[in-house]
């Protein structure tokens, strides 16, 4: 998502400082692009301070964003996404930054609840990912009050598209084991829904979060509106790799992951002008292109 949103800043004619410790991200995604890279950890205050000096705006994505691997091990996902988050919206409001949009989820903050989600939805988070990403929105909500930091939290959907060979999602693991001629591994029976948008959708309402005015502590769901099960994202998956008959393998439900899950991104367009522009029938045959060309290639 980052190495999008980048090169979208960069060619809107923004200066861009990217801070990452790289422990999922790869400097070599932005070869080439015109941007300043600083390696460093959100929870190294000394390190953040310098990285801020100078800075209008921030976008923050840096998170461990496995909701399997919170439940295994809740402390490290609490220590990155809410000390973290907490660091660099405390560092924000002692550099004078102006505006900070900041990655949060839906689905997994919601927790079970009947879709489509929105922002009046109730929070009743299933899993430590989930309650992290929760105690995120609640402390910009709170700078927002305490200190006028303008902060915007947007609840993606489950982001898919170019530079994501890193992530844990299942369509990374389902694209990886079409080419790696292994069964597809679905949890569960297929039936567990989700939003897929694509990443140009959300580098859009990330752009979009940053230059519009809205007040400080706004939640918005930035979502593609359409419900998409498990069971249907193999089938696109495999369609896409020219492989419709590809073998799924079925195991049981793991603990922590939401049922059903899409999202409504009604306020979205209405406060910001955002609407999503990419199908997942356009997206995901792109998306395994991109695999191919970039990952997959000898």
């Amino acid at each position: 998502m980052g190495a999008t949103l980048v090169r979208r800043l960069v060619d809107s004619g923004h200066s861009v400082r990217v801070f990452d410790n790289y422990s999922t991200g790869d400097p070599g995604q932005l070869a080439g692009v015109d941007a300043e890279l600083v390696e460093g950890d959100i929870r190294d205050v000394a390190a953040l301070d310098a990285a801020l000096t100078g800075i209008q705006g921030v976008v923050h994505l840096a998170a461990a964003g496995s909701v399997v691997m919170s439940v295994e091990d809740p402390v490290p996902n609490f220590d990155v996404n809410v000390v973290g988050t907490f660091r660099v919206l405390d560092a924000a409001r002692r550099a004078g930054v102006e505006r900070i949009v900041q990655a949060s989820t839906g689905g997994a903050l919601i927790g079970n609840a009947a879709p489509p989600v929105s922002e009046s939805s109730l929070p009743r988070p299933i899993s430590p990912y989930g309650a992290s990403k929760l105690a995120g929105e609640g402390y910009a909500c709170a700078f927002a009050h305490a200190y006028g930091l303008s902060t915007v939290a947007l609840r993606f959907a489950n982001v898919y598209g170019p530079w994501s060979a890193r992530k844990r999602g299942a369509m990374t693991m389902f694209f990886r084991a079409i080419h790696a001629g292994e069964p597809i591994v679905i949890y569960g029976d297929g039936a567990a829904s989700r939003d897929y948008t694509h990443v140009d959708d959300i580098s859009s309402a990330l752009q979009l979060g940053l230059t519009s005015d809205v007040p400080g502590g706004t939640v918005l769901h930035i979502a593609s509106g359409v419900e998409t099960t498990v069971r249907c994202l193999a089938d696109l998956c495999r369609v896409a790799a020219g492989k419709p008959d590809h073998p799924v393998e079925y195991r049981p439900k793991r603990p922590g992951e939401v049922e059903r899950n899409f999202a409504s991104y009604e306020l979205a367009q209405k406060v910001l002008g955002y609407a999503p522009s990419i199908s997942r029938e356009a997206g995901i045959p792109k998306t395994w292109r991109w695999f191919q060309d970039s990952v997959f290639r000898p």
